[in-house]
C-alpha cells in the first residue's frame, strides 16, 4: 500500500514538473515572440520618427517654394501690369501721331483743294482778252505760281507797272483777296542783257525793282494787305530758256506771282499738339 502510494506521489510530482516545465516553455515562446514584436515596434516608430522629420523638411520645403512662388506670381502680375501700361502708352503715342499726322495730311489735302480752285478762279478771270503764252498758271504741291511775261507789265528797260499790266494785276488781287490766309511773293527775272543807268547798276536792280513796283501796285491800288507781301529779284540766273535768242531773252524776262501757305501757319500745324 505505501509503495502504491509512494508510486502515486512520484507520478504526481512527475505530472506536476512536467506541467511546469510546459507552461515555462510555453512563456518563454512568448516572451520571445513578445521581444520581436517589441523590436518590430521599436524599429516601426524609428520608421516613422524618420518620415516625420521628412515630412517636415518637405513641408517647410513646399512652404519655401510656395513663398517663391507668390513672390514670382506678384512680380509677374506687376510685370504684366507694367507691361500692359507700357503697351497702352505705345498705342496711346502711336494714336496721337495717326493723329497729328492724319491733321497735317488733311491741312495739306485742304490747302491743295484751296490752290487749285485758286488756280482754276485764276485761269478763268484772266482768261479773257488775254493770250495763253502771256500768263502762265500752274500748281505745285501746295503752291500756286502765276507767271506773267514782262511784255504785260513794263516797257523795255522800265519798272514802271503799265496801266494795261494793272488790269491784270487787279484780277490776280481780287482772288488773293479771298484767300486772306495766304501770302503772296513776287519775283522778278531778267534776260542776261546788262543794263547800266542812273537808277539801274545791273539786272540785279532791275528784277528787284520790277517785283517792288508789282508789290506796290498790290498795296496802293487794290488794298492787298503789305503783311502779306514779299518783294524778290532773281536778276538773270534763273532762266526758263536759252538768252541765245530773242525768243528766249523774252521768255526769261517775267514776273511770277508765287501764292503760297504763311510759313508761320505750316509751322504752327507741325508744332500744334493733338487734342
Amino acid at each position: 500500500m505505501k509503495k502504491i502510494i509512494f508510486t502515486a506521489l512520484t507520478l504526481s510530482i512527475l505530472l506536476s514538473s512536467c506541467v511546469s516545465q510546459k507552461k515555462f516553455a510555453d512563456l518563454e515562446t512568448l516572451h520571445g515572440q513578445a521581444k520581436v514584436e517589441l523590436l518590430d515596434a521599436k524599429a516601426e516608430l524609428q520608421g516613422c520618427l524618420i518620415d516625420k522629420d521628412h515630412l517636415a523638411e518637405l513641408n517647410a520645403s513646399l512652404k519655401e517654394d510656395k513663398a517663391r512662388s507668390i513672390k514670382q506670381v506678384e512680380g509677374l502680375t506687376v510685370l504684366t501690369q507694367s507691361s500692359s501700361d507700357n503697351i497702352k502708352d505705345i498705342i496711346s503715342q502711336l494714336n496721337e501721331k495717326d493723329k497729328y499726322i492724319n491733321g497735317i495730311r488733311d491741312a495739306m489735302t485742304k490747302k491743295d483743294s484751296i490752290n487749285l480752285a485758286m488756280a482754276f478762279q485764276l485761269k478763268r478771270d484772266l482768261a479773257s482778252g488775254i493770250q495763253d503764252e502771256d500768263i502762265q498758271i500752274n500748281v505745285e504741291k501746295t503752291v500756286v505760281y502765276v507767271s506773267i511775261a514782262d511784255k504785260l507789265l513794263f516797257k523795255s528797260g522800265s519798272a514802271i507797272v503799265s496801266e494795261k499790266a494793272k488790269a491784270v494785276l487787279g484780277k490776280v488781287a481780287t482772288v488773293v483777296s479771298s484767300r486772306p490766309d495766304m501770302e503772296v511773293q513776287v519775283e522778278g527775272y531778267t534776260d542776261n542783257v546788262s543794263i547800266s543807268t542812273s537808277c539801274m547798276k545791273d539786272n540785279w536792280d532791275l528784277s528787284v525793282a520790277r517785283a517792288t513796283s508789282v508789290v506796290r501796285v498790290l498795296q496802293n491800288d487794290f488794298n492787298i494787305s503789305p503783311n502779306r507781301l514779299i518783294a524778290a529779284g532773281r536778276s538773270e540766273y534763273v532762266p526758263l530758256a536759252s538768252n541765245d535768242s530773242a525768243e528766249g531773252r523774252s521768255t526769261n524776262r517775267r514776273t511770277r506771282i508765287v501764292i503760297l501757305p504763311q510759313l508761320d501757319q505750316f509751322f504752327e500745324i507741325l508744332e500744334k499738339k493733338v487734342e
